[in-house]
């Protein structure tokens, strides 16, 4: 990356790339699921609580997660935002790629999971839901009070002028720019990135043309989204602070909280006296210092927080007769 300011650079895209390999490991014992289930469900029955949802929250929508089993990191490291802004060649990459999977990524569909929590809005278990996801399911399943703390995938952002265009515009764009190429290529859905691009061979890279920005032409367009070595803006900071405030615990859904925009929403909690629950299929950076931790398949937990809570059996031993 030949550009002045070099160093800064170069530091701000290993900081990305750490933050990107970072592993989420067991730190805590594994809490018993009645125990979690039943912290959790007085949570939501007392009301207001904010959603923190990750990418688990998508799988079954068909869009991979970054660090699950199967998780797209095993096979794919995402663009840092340091890339994006200097390095030509790889912002080419990444559009081919996002031009091919994208496609994917239009077509997915709320989940259980998505219309649950658009349910628990609607009767105020839940205060709102803040996302770490780009790809706009909350929304289309009806959740009203959202933040997309990453952005969405929906918007394209001119990295020159700052101009906006809505993807789909852009992809009729480039569609006419690359006639055939995508019946060119074989894709299987399994392999669509989070960020909605796949891999490709570099033939395939290279038979791909780029467009330019409506406004001013540059090629320098990048997705309304926070990538990697790139700073949450800072009116989104200043509404999250307000659901925040207006919320009376915490929950994370489907999320391991490896990245610290995430995680400081759990270490706020904390530090203002709230409650923490999570709900997630495998360990997540706060389980040492959460509430409550069900680990548990996401759609099966919620499942059961709809049912009425089992009896417990102290108050049942009680009940029984000499």
């Amino acid at each position: 990356m030949i550009h002045e300011g070099k160093l800064g650079i170069e530091m701000a895209h290993r900081a990305a790339i750490r933050s990107i390999e970072r592993v989420v490991g067991e730190n805590a014992p594994l809490q018993d699921p009645v125990v979690a289930s039943m912290g959790i469900r007085t949570m939501l029955d007392k009301g207001r609580v904010l959603v923190l949802t990750g990418a688990g929250v998508s799988t079954d929508s068909g869009i991979p997660d970054y660090r699950g089993p199967r998780g797209s990191l095993l096979r794919h490291r995402p663009m840092t935002y340091q890339e994006f802004l200097h390095e030509p060649a790889a912002r080419h990459r990444y559009w081919a790629r996002s031009f091919v999977g994208w496609r994917h990524m239009d077509k997915a569909s709320p989940n259980p999971i998505h219309h649950r929590l658009a349910a628990w809005e609607t009767t105020e278990k839940i205060s709102g839901i803040v996302t770490q996801n780009v790809d706009g399911l909350h929304v289309a399943a009806g959740s009203r009070n959202v933040i997309a703390l990453h952005g969405d995938l929906e918007r394209i952002a001119c990295l020159n002028c700052g101009a906006f265009e809505d993807r789909r515009s852009l992809d009729v764009r480039l569609h006419e720019a690359n006639p055939g190429y995508l019946e060119s290529i074989d894709l299987d859905p399994s392999l669509v990135n989070p960020d909605g691009d796949v891999s490709l061979d570099q033939k395939h890279v290279e038979a791909f043309t780029m467009v330019g920005c409506l406004v001013c032409g540059s090629e320098a367009l990048k997705p309304n989204v926070v990538y990697f070595g790139e700073n949450v803006p800072a009116e989104r900071k200043a509404r999250l602070k307000e659901l925040e405030a207006d919320s009376s615990a915490l929950l994370v859904i489907g999320s391991s909280l490896a990245v610290m925009s995430g995680y400081k929403l759990l270490l706020d909690a904390l530090a203002a006296g709230k409650r923490v629950g999570l709900i997630n299929g495998g360990p997540t950076r706060g389980d040492a210092k959460a509430d409550f931790r069900w680990r548990a398949n996401i759609a099966e937990a919620l499942d059961l927080l709809e049912l009425p809570a089992p009896a417990d059996p102290a108050t049942e031993q009680r009940r029984r007769p000499l």
